[in-house]
């Protein structure tokens, strides 16, 4: 029901995106669609279901449908995307791969890069030195990070890469786990769900590449790009982690502060603040889907460990970017010592305060009770179908007699 009536959602959008030119009027008809959308996910008490719908639907649809409704985002196009086109992209964390022509002036630069094509729009390349951008520094260092981590011609990682048969290992080693989890120390706990998150994420998109793909035939971007080989805060949160988000928080939070704020304390000020901005955006709506996730539970209180978590980097992003712009690039960090440093970094803050906020929602143990659940249910079905086939097989034997 609930994503029955998000499709109806994105029917009512596309319909008035055709006879409402972009802009407030839009907006004003669009938002009673964001403010359904928000509410859906209460509807949902299985954390399997409403954790991931919580994260689609309230945040990453909400936040399409605004930009669709200024004439920005990934549901925006010339021509306007048909209606089968449409709802997927809006109910789904993706963004179709655009093929551009061409251009003819701008065959000398795109040499510069081998024989890449321009990515396009707006929101995949902003440059550090200019913009101060967190989401991505330029092309080039694009075109360089897709080149190393086995992404294909298509823009998806093969489902058959090393990597995600790495995970699948390290997987099978902390299952386990679970049951030895009162002689493991506390801290090695949470690395384990932050583990089980990272991969359970990986898989997730994996999954949803793979069905619009083969059964949608759109061919989308990639949502990570192996962001443990991160070298920097810049490079895990711009070019390897969630890129959908990102790319979706830079033109509704980051590049709104930075306009408005500009011409009060000026550019430069101004984008340390919408840097911080767009991070505080992310940290409440992490905040509202652990409220989604403990919405039953009436003791419910929000920790705002995660709001601490996403302002913390935020400004640890800000100072990054800051020193290389002073910098400009005339020294920096070897990789052999940034690449550790980073991940140490990441996985500290993560420990100390998000995961622990993702504990307190109790996702694991609900999750864990689930699948048991679904596990059961699947064994009974496949009982249930071998009972079937064999009473079908012995009922034709018994008619036809023996072969």
């Amino acid at each position: 029901m609930v994503w029955t009536t998000a499709v109806a959602i994105m029917w009512y959008s596309h319909t008035i995106g055709k006879f409402i030119p972009q802009g407030k009027a839009r907006l004003l008809a669009i938002f009673p669609a964001i403010l359904i959308l928000l509410l859906l996910p209460l509807r949902l008490s299985l954390v399997l279901l409403g954790g991931p719908t919580s994260f689609i639907l309230g945040w990453l649809s909400t936040f399409k449908l605004l930009l669709f409704a200024l004439g920005k985002g990934p549901l925006t196009s010339d021509p306007p995307l048909s209606f089968s086109d449409f709802v997927p992209l809006s109910l789904l964390p993706i963004k179709k791969i655009q093929q551009h022509r061409s251009n003819p002036s701008n065959t000398q630069n795109n040499n510069n890069f081998g024989r890449c094509t321009k990515l396009p729009y707006e929101e995949v390349c902003y440059k550090l030195t200019n913009e101060a951008s967190f989401i991505l520094a330029n092309e080039k260092d694009v075109f360089r990070s897709l080149e190393k981590n086995q992404i294909t011609k298509k823009g998806q990682k093969s489902p058959l890469n090393y990597p995600y048969a790495i995970m699948v290992i390290v997987l099978a080693f902390l299952i386990p786990l679970n049951d030895k989890k009162e002689i493991l120390h506390p801290k090695f706990t949470l690395l384990i769900y932050c583990l089980y998150m990272y991969i359970g994420l990986e898989f997730i998109f994996a999954l949803i590449s793979l069905f619009t793909r083969k059964v949608i035939s759109i061919e989308i971007e990639p949502q990570f790009n192996e962001p443990y080989l991160s070298t920097s805060l810049q490079d895990f949160w711009g070019r390897r982690w969630n890129i959908m988000v990102n790319r979706i928080l830079h033109p509704t939070v980051y590049s709104p502060v930075v306009s408005a704020s500009a011409r009060f304390i000026g550019r430069r000020w101004a984008q340390m603040l919408g840097i911080l901005a767009t991070f505080a955006v992310s940290g409440l709506m992490h905040e509202l889907i652990f409220y989604y996730i403990r919405m039953g539970e009436s003791t419910w209180e929000p920790s705002w460990d995660s709001m601490c978590f996403f302002l913390l980097h935020g400004l640890c992003l800000a100072i990054e970017l800051a020193f290389k712009k002073v910098l400009k690039g005339r020294w920096q960090l070897p990789r052999l010592l940034s690449w550790p440093l980073t991940v140490v970094f990441m996985i500290y803050t993560a420990l100390w305060l998000f995961v622990p906020a993702l504990v307190r929602c109790h996702v694991y143990e609900k999750a864990s009770i689930e699948l048991n659940a679904l596990n059961e249910t699947l064994k009974d079905f496949y009982g249930a179908l071998r009972f079937a086939c064999f009473h079908m097989t012995s009922d034709e034997v018994v008619k036809n007699g023996p072969i």
